[in-house]
């Protein structure tokens, strides 16, 4: 995100926010995506439920909401929606009648295997915008920060809360006393 000379930056608090960087980086990677894979016709979130799926067979919906960071309505929606396109098949769980378990089709074999590569070019144009000694601490980060729901920090490692500034306050000049006689003048 080069500035063009003369350009205004807008303030720090920004420059230094973590969740507005992380959502800057989110959208700069999602454009990405699109650019390699939108003619494949699976969206990243697609992509990630595939990918889940084929690497545990049988996988629960629950599961697939940890697994994926995908809330449970969204992902409800998305698996019936790719059922419908011929992706995934959904029956009751053998080990809990409560639970739904999903596998990949042929169908959702073949979309995944076809986009995998599209992935991997997207994966690597994202990464090129570091420096390559910086790519695998930025991938270790990324898994820390992502795994970190699933395994909160110890209460003296988690995050403590910055207060705002306190606006300085303006002092009023004090009105000069009139004296008694001035008072009964008046």
């Amino acid at each position: 995100m080069a500035k063009s000379k003369g350009e205004k930056t807008v303030g720090g608090l920004l420059e230094r926010s973590p969740s507005h960087l992380l959502h800057r980086v989110l959208q700069l990677a999602l454009d990405i995506y699109a650019e390699e894979c939108g003619e494949a016709g699976v969206t990243q979130r697609q992509f990630a439920v595939l990918a889940a799926v084929a690497e545990n067979e049988g996988v629960t919906q629950t599961a697939l909401v940890r697994a994926t960071g995908i809330d449970r309505s969204t992902l409800a929606d998305m698996v019936a929606r790719m059922i419908t396109k011929g992706h995934l098949e959904r029956q009751r769980s053998s080990e809990d009648a409560r639970a739904n378990s999903v596998r990949l089709t042929d169908a959702g074999r073949e979309a995944l295997e076809s986009i995998r590569p599209m992935v991997g070019m997207a994966d690597a144009r994202i990464l090129a915008l570091l420096k390559p000694g910086k790519r695998e601490g930025f991938l270790d980060l990324l898994s820390d920060m992502a795994g970190a729901e699933l395994h909160p920090a110890e209460p003296e490692a988690k995050a403590k809360k910055v207060k705002a500034p306190k606006a300085e306050k303006v002092k009023k000049e004090k009105k000069p006393k009139k004296d008694k006689a001035a008072k009964k003048a008046a």
